[in-house]
């Protein structure tokens, strides 16, 4: 499967200790990350991501595009909701965008685990 891992900055520690936690289930699939968040990622974990343009500078449409294309399975996207955030367009239309296409979104810590639980276990079906 093909996964896109997005954290805003306050929720960066939590999608690493994530990735740390899921690291063999991850490393079994293709990554894909905005870029702080894919270094953050990868520093810590070992993983192999590809990293696209920071959230900010392009890279949460970079990450939509993938989805528009129907090039990735599912996103994490670990969202801070008490943070105004200055590319928030940008956010929304990714979101929607994983409604349009019927992309799994996780947009917290316990739903990215439940998801990811669900792929280790085999639960997982892409083509639902």
């Amino acid at each position: 499967m093909k996964i896109a891992l997005i954290a805003h900055d306050k929720k960066k520690n939590k999608m690493i200790e994530l990735a740390v936690k899921y690291r063999e289930v991850l490393a079994k699939h293709t990554l894909y990350a905005t870029g702080t968040t894919g270094t953050l990622v990868m520093g810590e974990t070992g993983l192999n991501i590809i990293r696209m343009k920071s959230g900010p500078l392009g890279g949460d449409q970079q990450i939509g595009s993938m989805i528009a294309d129907s090039q990735l399975d599912l996103v994490i996207f670990l969202r801070d909701p008490l943070t105004s955030q200055p590319h928030e367009p940008d956010i929304s239309a990714l979101l929607r965008l994983c409604d349009v296409q019927n992309i799994p979104l996780a947009t917290n810590y316990r739903s990215a685990t439940i998801m990811l639980k669900a792929l280790d276990d085999g639960l997982f079906d892409k083509e639902l």
